[in-house]
C-alpha cells in the first residue's frame, strides 16, 4: 500500500466516524448528497461516455461501440478513450467552475458494455464489442485503460465494467427474467471479459438488471462475493443498474420490502444504487436486517474512488487542471472520429471492382432513408455536435473537389413505415452512372427498452432488412444502373447480397461518418473492418430469444450455415496467408507455444488486414466450440509486401470448458488456423478469402 494511499483510508476513517448513518446512506445514491461538516460535496455518480461523453451537450461523437470493434484494434480503442476522458475531464472542471455537479457532469462513466452479443434481436448489441469473449475482453479492456489513464492512484476518469452478468435481451423482460446457464456457458462465454476488465484495474462494475441463476445480479454473492471479490480480487465499487434493487421486491419478487432489498444488496457488495431505494438501508439497520459496518464498508470503497479522481480537490489543482472548454471536439478529436469510422467499416462485397469510384465525370445518385438521417449516425448514448456530418454530405462535399461529377439525391424510401405507392422515383436510377443507396436501420429502430419504437421494447423481432426497404431496392437495382449499398446498423442484418453490386457496412458511424464514407467510397481510405458478429441468413436460423444457452449462437456454436461469417471482411487489395510455423508440436500443461505466420499483400494498394487466430479441438465433444478466438493483430502492409506475425498461446489456450466450468487440459489434437475470418470447423471455412492451419498435439 502506497503512503497515499495510506494517507486517503485515514482521512476516509475519519469522514466514516464523523458520519451517522443517514449521513453515510446519502452517498450511496447515485445523488449523493454532499456532507458540508466533513468537507464532501455533492455528486452525482451517473455519467455516460459510451463512443464520446453522451448527454452533455457538445462532445466528439466517435463511431458506436459495435463500430470500434470491427476496427479489431485494441491500440485504436485506447486512444479514443483517452480523447473522450480529456473531453469528460474538461467538462467537468468547466461545471464545478460554473457550481454545476449535476447529472452526466461528472467523472464517474459507466462504460463500456462488455456483455456479449449473444443474439442480433438485441437492440442493446449496439453498445457492445460483438459476440467473442477474445475480441471483447480485449476492446474493453483497451477501453478502460484508455478512460482511467496510466496512474492508478490519480484516475483520468472511472470506467464501469457493465452488466454484470449474463444480459444481453429481451429488454422487456429484463426487470423480470431469470438468466439460467450452464456453468460451461458462464465461465467460457459470459465471465471472461469481465474479469479481462477486473484485471485491467476497472473502478467499477455495475450489476445487470435480471437474475442470473436465480440470484438477482445487484445482490448475487455468487457474482458479486464468490467471482468477483473472492475470486477475481476486486477492489473497486459495484453500482447497480438504475432502479434494479427496487426490482428484487417489486418484479423478482425475491424480497418482500425495500429494506430487505437494500440489506441483499448491501450485504452482498452492492455499494452504490442507481435509483431510489438505499435509503431503506437505515431501516435495514435499525431492524438488525444489515451490519452497519456493510454500509462503511461500502462508503469506504465510494469514498476512495473519489479520492482517487481528486474530487475533493480543485480542479484547477489537479493533474488535469488545464483542460477547458477549447479540449472539447477539437479538430484532433474529430480527425480521431473520422480514422475510426474509416477503420470500422466491413465491405461485404465488390463486385467487378466497383469501388472505389472513379473521379472521372459522372452522374450519382444518392438516395435511400439513412443518407440525410443524423438518428444513423448517432446510435444510442450519444453527444452533440454542431457539424454532424450525414452520409449525403460528405458524398457531396467530396465531390467538390472532382469537375465534372454530379451528385443528385431522393430520399425515396422511408426508414420506419412502407412506401406510398405513388411516392416512388425509382426512373431517376436510370439516368445515374452509379447508384449510392443508403439504407438499413437507425437508433430509433434500435436500442434500449423505451429509447426506440421498435415492437419490442428496443430489441427487434426480425433481422431481415425492412421488407420496404428491400422491395425498393430491388426495384433499384433491376433498373441495371450498378448499385452501391451502404448500410447503417448496430447488429447483423439479413438480405440477399444480389440486390446490390457492392456493399458497405457503415455500423452507426458518429459525426464524422459522411466524410469517412466518401474517403472510402473514392479509395482515399481501403475498408478494413472485420464483423465482430456473424450474419445469419435469416430469423428462423435463431434460437429462442430468451433462451440464455449458446447452443446455435455465433460463430462458436452456429448450427447454420451465416450469410457472413465472423470476423469477415474484404479490402481494395488482396492477401495471402502462408507459412505458418509453430515453434513446438507438442505442449504440455503450464508451456506455451509460439504461432508464426506469413502475411503478404498481394494487391496493389497499402492497406490493413485483420490477422485472427483460432484454436479448434479435433474429435470434439458436443457441446464444444466449433473453434474460438485466442488472438488477433491489424497489421498495414504495403503492396507487395509481406510481414511475419507471431503469436504466443499459453497452454490454458486449448483448454476444454467442462460441464463444472472448469478449465480441462486433456491430451488430444487441435489445429491453430490463421485467417481473415472464423473457421466453420476444424477443417472447413466459409466465405474467407485466405487461411493457413497447423496441427499441435497435447500431451
Amino acid at each position: 500500500m502506497s503512503e497515499l494511499e495510506k494517507e486517503r483510508l485515514e482521512d476516509i476513517e475519519a469522514m466514516i466516524k464523523a458520519m451517522s448513518l443517514e449521513e453515510k446512506v446519502s452517498l450511496m445514491l447515485h445523488t449523493s448528497m454532499a456532507v458540508d461538516r466533513v468537507g464532501i460535496p455533492r455528486y452525482n455518480w451517473w455519467n455516460e461516455c459510451l463512443h464520446g461523453v453522451g448527454r452533455a451537450g457538445a462532445a466528439t461523437v466517435f463511431p458506436q461501440a459495435i463500430a470500434l470493434a470491427a476496427t479489431f484494434d485494441d491500440a485504436l480503442a485506447k486512444e479514443e478513450a483517452d480523447a473522450i476522458a480529456t473531453e469528460a475531464r474538461a467538462k467537468y472542471n468547466e461545471a464545478v467552475k460554473a457550481g454545476v455537479r449535476d447529472q452526466y457532469c461528472g467523472l464517474t462513466f459507466w462504460t463500456p458494455n462488455i456483455n456479449i452479443f449473444r443474439d442480433p434481436r438485441w437492440g442493446r448489441g449496439m453498445e457492445t464489442y460483438g459476440e467473442d469473449p477474445c475480441l471483447t475482453a480485449r476492446m474493453g479492456a483497451a477501453f478502460i485503460q484508455g478512460l482511467q489513464g496510466d496512474d492508478p492512484d490519480h484516475l483520468k476518469v472511472a470506467a464501469c465494467a457493465k452488466h454484470y452478468a449474463v444480459h444481453s435481451g429481451p429488454e422487456k423482460d429484463r426487470h423480470v427474467f431469470n438468466a439460467l446457464v450452464s456453468k460451461k456457458d458462464l465461465w467460457e462465454t459470459y465471465l471472461p471479459a469481465f474479469k479481462a476488465a477486473v484485471d485491467a484495474g476497472v473502478e467499477s462494475v455495475m450489476g445487470a438488471y435480471n437474475r442470473t441463476l436465480d440470484e438477482p445480479c445487484c445482490g448475487s454473492q455468487f457474482l458479486l462475493q464468490d467471482v468477483l471479490r473472492k475470486k477475481w480480487g476486486f477492489k473497486g465499487h459495484v453500482v447497480s443498474d438504475c432502479w434494479a434493487v427496487r426490482d428484487f421486491h417489486e418484479t423478482h419478487k425475491v424480497t418482500a420490502t425495500p429494506a430487505e432489498s437494500a440489506a441483499l444488496a448491501i450485504r452482498n457488495g452492492c455499494d452504490l444504487n442507481c435509483g431510489c431505494t438505499f435509503p431503506a438501508a437505515v431501516e435495514a439497520v435499525k431492524t438488525g436486517l444489515l451490519d452497519e459496518a456493510k454500509v462503511d464498508e461500502s462508503v469506504r470503497r465510494l469514498l476512495m474512488t473519489r479520492c482517487k479522481l481528486d474530487l475533493f480537490t480543485a480542479p484547477e489543482k489537479t493533474k488535469w487542471g488545464h483542460l477547458g472548454r477549447k479540449d472539447v471536439d477539437t479538430a484532433e478529436h474529430r480527425a480521431l472520429a473520422r480514422r475510426v469510422a474509416e477503420k470500422s467499416f466491413v465491405l461485404l462485397k465488390n463486385r467487378d471492382s466497383l469501388l472505389p469510384l472513379s473521379r472521372k465525370p459522372k452522374k450519382m445518385l444518392v438516395m435511400g432513408p439513412a443518407a440525410a438521417d443524423i438518428n444513423a449516425l448517432l446510435a444510442n448514448y450519444y453527444g452533440l455536435n454542431s457539424r454532424l456530418v450525414t452520409l449525403l454530405e460528405g458524398i457531396v462535399a467530396k465531390t467538390q473537389e472532382m469537375p465534372g461529377v454530379v451528385v443528385d439525391y431522393i430520399q425515396g424510401c422511408q426508414m420506419y413505415s412502407p412506401n406510398i405507392q405513388n411516392g416512388w422515383t425509382i426512373g431517376q436510377a436510370e439516368s445515374a452512372d452509379v447508384v449510392i443507396a443508403c439504407f438499413g436501420l437507425d437508433n430509433a429502430m434500435e436500442g434500449e427498452q423505451g429509447e426506440s419504437i421498435a415492437s419490442h421494447a428496443g430489441d427487434r423481432d426480425a433481422i431481415e432488412l425492412p421488407p420496404w426497404q428491400l422491395e425498393y431496392l430491388r426495384a433499384v437495382h433491376d433498373r441495371g444502373t450498378p448499385v452501391v449499398l451502404v448500410l447503417t446498423a448496430g447488429s447483423a442484418l439479413a438480405f440477399p447480397p444480389d440486390i446490390a453490386d457492392a456493399i458497405l457496412y457503415a455500423w452507426y458511424p458518429g459525426e464524422e461518418g459522411g466524410s469517412a464514407l466518401a474517403d472510402v467510397l473514392f479509395g482515399d481510405a481501403v475498408p478494413g473492418g472485420h464483423l465482430p458478429v456473424t450474419f445469419p441468413a435469416a430469423t428462423a436460423d435463431l434460437p429462442p430469444f430468451g433462451d440464455y444457452a449458446m447452443k446455435g449462437r455465433t460463430y462458436r456454436y452456429q448450427e447454420k450455415k451465416p450469410l457472413y461469417p465472423f470476423g469477415f471482411g474484404l479490402s481494395y487489395t488482396t492477401f495471402s496467408f502462408t507459412d505458418m510455423n509453430l515453434s513446438r508440436q507438442k505442449i504440455s500443461a503450464g508451456e506455451s507455444v509460439d504461432v508464426a505466420v506469413t502475411v503478404a499483400n498481394t494487391g496493389s494498394r497499402d492497406a490493413d488486414e485483420v490477422v485472427q487466430l483460432y484454436v479448434s479441438r479435433e474429435n470434439r465433444q458436443e457441446g464444444e466450440p466449433l473453434c474460438s478466438l485466442r488472438d488477433f493483430k491489424r497489421i498495414r502492409i504495403a503492396a507487395g509486401g509481406q510481414e511475419t506475425l507471431t503469436f504466443c498461446l499459453p497452454s490454458s489456450a486449448f483448454e476444454r470448458i467442462n460441464d463444472e466450468g472448469e478449465g480441462v487440459f486433456e491430451p488430444g489434437s487441435w489445429l491453430v488456423t490463421a485467417g481473415d475470418c472464423a473457421p466453420v470447423d476444424a477443417l472447413e471455412r466459409a466465405g474467407a478469402a485466405q487461411a493457413v492451419s497447423a496441427r499441435i498435439e497435447l500431451c
